[in-house]
């Protein structure tokens, strides 16, 4: 596993779960906090970001919370009775909740966090790349909202509006969004 550390919400009131999991998430690798309640744990999930919150559930009791807070950017893991794993398996993979069936193997549980931890740096990569594209088109609409004034207001042709923008850009020594910018505050 990486050596960065993973912020844990454990939501349990199953003394036996609690101690089996801190065996397993140990620090410095797992920061573990612990919730005996339901309403504990939504309390601290709002109040601070966790990679991974795993909630024991073995009657299901726990299915509708993690439901309710599988928004938050934390990969869950549910820990449900072998019983109604697949019944409850199935309800909450569509909200990209894990499960897990209790009891489990010290082996199981570790490759199960093994996929916690990859599902999570996938999120984080994907995150990354949506901002980017966020950004580029941002960029991209304001350009075109220069470009668009520029042909609408000063009579140039596309292309003279983007070589406009781009020797602006390149003389000033500003970004094309900041020129762009500066184009439509002025022509608007």
């Amino acid at each position: 596993m990486n050596q960065e550390s993973h912020s844990v919400l454990l939501v349990s009131d199953d003394s036996k779960i609690v101690s089996q999991i801190k065996a397993f998430l140990i620090a410095p690798i797992f920061n573990l906090t612990v919730a005996d309640n339901f309403y504990e744990a939504g309390r601290m999930a709002e109040m601070r970001s966790f990679d991974f919150i795993i909630i024991d559930s073995a009657d299901g009791s726990g299915t509708d919370f993690s439901i309710n807070i599988c928004e938050t950017d934390a990969v869950l893991l549910l820990v449900v009775s072998s019983e109604k794993f697949d019944e409850i398996s199935y309800r909450v993979e569509s909200y990209g909740i894990l499960t897990i069936s209790k009891p489990f193997e010290p082996f199981y549980f570790y490759n199960m966090m093994k996929v916690a931890i990859a599902v999570k740096n996938k999120i984080r990569a994907l995150t990354s790349q949506t901002i980017k594209l966020k950004s580029k088109m941002e960029e991209i609409r304001l350009v075109n909202r220069a470009k668009f004034l520029l042909i609408e207001k000063q009579g140039l042709s596309e292309q003279e509006a983007h070589r406009y923008l781009e020797k602006k850009s390149m003389d000033s020594g500003q970004k094309r969004t900041s020129v762009a910018e500066e184009v439509i505050k002025r022509l608007s």
